[in-house]
């Protein structure tokens, strides 16, 4: 009910209710105290919230961290903690939001994990020398 009430009232950015049951969101509030103290906030949001956020706070620069589809099937097969339907269910949602990569600022291929944090570090911080730009939700 808390939630659901704090939704209504706008009181959050962004926020995904989960097949699951569980909810999360992005409150407003947290992201002005951190601007308030005079630091830059980075979020970690599935793909609607990261749309959201960007529609939103003008100024807000997205990264778009791509799966490689080949490396996360082998992945998923050899966690072997998912059925094969649900593997291709994560397989299918992966290639659905791939199709969405060019509605971010950046995107970063995922195929190399030294690599993609390099390159993620450069964006972040690259982006960091021009924070200030980014208006309050």
């Amino acid at each position: 009910p808390e939630f659901e009430r704090r939704v209504e009232a706008g009181d959050f950015l962004e926020h995904i209710a989960y097949v699951s049951g569980r909810r999360y969101g992005t409150l407003r509030s947290e992201i002005e105290r951190i601007a308030d103290e005079g630091r830059v906030c980075v979020l970690e949001l599935e793909l609607e919230g990261a749309l959201a956020v960007q529609d939103e706070v003008d100024g807000s620069v997205t990264i778009f961290i791509a799966a490689d589809v080949p490396e996360l099937e082998r992945r998923l097969s050899e966690r072997a903690t998912e059925s094969t339907g649900e593997i291709g269910e994560r397989i299918a949602l992966a290639r659905a939001q791939l199709e969405q990569a060019h509605r971010f600022r950046y995107m970063v291929r995922n195929d190399d994990l030294e690599r993609a944090t390099s390159v993620l570090a450069a964006l972040v911080e690259c982006e960091l020398a021009l924070a200030g730009t980014m208006r309050r939700p």
